[in-house]
């Protein structure tokens, strides 16, 4: 058994997102030498449950083993029968354990993939539960390329969301949104601040709000929250003018009366 076979193994179990609890189990199959085996990972994500089994085989050229596939099982709460999905291991840009949970959990995940020809493309994925799965057991997933027009942050910008105003903010939030996940927001709204969740929706060109209770919030409702804090900002803006304007007129007013003043005493 190469150690450099194993090192790299558990770097590539690491940064797929099923961290380094596995190294011993790894490396104790590894020995026994057999051509293929599998590996058991668990994991909450609130209260779903979520049971993947990882695959190995050896090369048939040489002693090296390859992390090949996942099938992740996903245990809704409230739900009689959970669901499975394999997703395949490539050199680059693999989708990780957390995205993979995002994906079956309905939401869509952007990556960087590459074509059969080696092209690095740029789409979102979102996993279609509408097609009958494949004879893998797999349900097909939906591509939103960078041609499809989804503009993320233009997105995020017809909401009335504080981070937008921070630079750091702003990235980390887009970056947790591109990995599918839910991103906690505090929205502004009348000058009240609250708490609210976001996530992307490529598919519709949006983004789905949800309240403090993760209700869905409609884009009606959304709209009406930016408009109200436009309408907020005008009608300030307007009532300083105003402001202006009076300041201006007591100040001529007062001039005048002085001028007048000043020509009685001369008379």
């Amino acid at each position: 058994m190469e150690e450099k076979n194993v090192d790299y193994l558990k770097d590539q179990l690491k940064f797929t997102g099923f961290g380094d609890g596995l190294e011993n189990n790894l490396r104790e199959n590894m020995l026994k030498g057999e051509t293929e085996f599998k590996l058991n990972h668990q994991i909450k994500h609130g209260n779903d449950s979520v049971t993947t089994t990882l695959n190995f085989k050896k090369s048939d050229q040489s002693d090296m083993y390859f992390f090949n596939s996942y099938k992740m099982n996903l245990q809704k709460e409230g739900s009689k029968e959970g669901f499975a999905q394999t997703f395949y291991i490539n050199r680059d840009n693999n989708i990780t354990a957390k995205e993979a949970y995002n994906l079956m959990d309905g939401r869509s995940v952007n990556k960087d993939l590459k074509t059969k020809e080696g092209e690095v493309y740029n789409s979102w994925i979102k996993m279609n539960f509408k097609e009958a799965a494949d004879t893998n057991g797999n349900f097909k997933l939906n591509h939103y390329h960078q041609n499809y027009g989804y503009d993320l942050e233009a997105g995020l910008a017809k909401h009335s969301i504080k981070e937008l105003d921070n630079p750091k903010y702003k990235e980390d939030l887009m970056n947790s949104l591109k990995k599918g996940n839910i991103q906690s927001v505090t929205f502004v709204v009348d000058g009240v601040e609250k708490k609210q969740f976001v996530e992307a929706n490529p598919h519709f060109k949006t983004i789905n709000v949800y309240d403090g209770a993760m209700q869905r919030i409609n884009n009606r409702e959304s709209k009406n929250q930016k408009q109200s804090e436009a309408e907020g900002k005008s009608v300030n803006k307007e009532v300083k003018q105003n402001q202006n304007a009076d300041s201006e007129s007591s100040e001529g007013a007062e001039q005048k009366n002085k001028k007048r003043q000043k020509q009685g005493n001369s008379i």
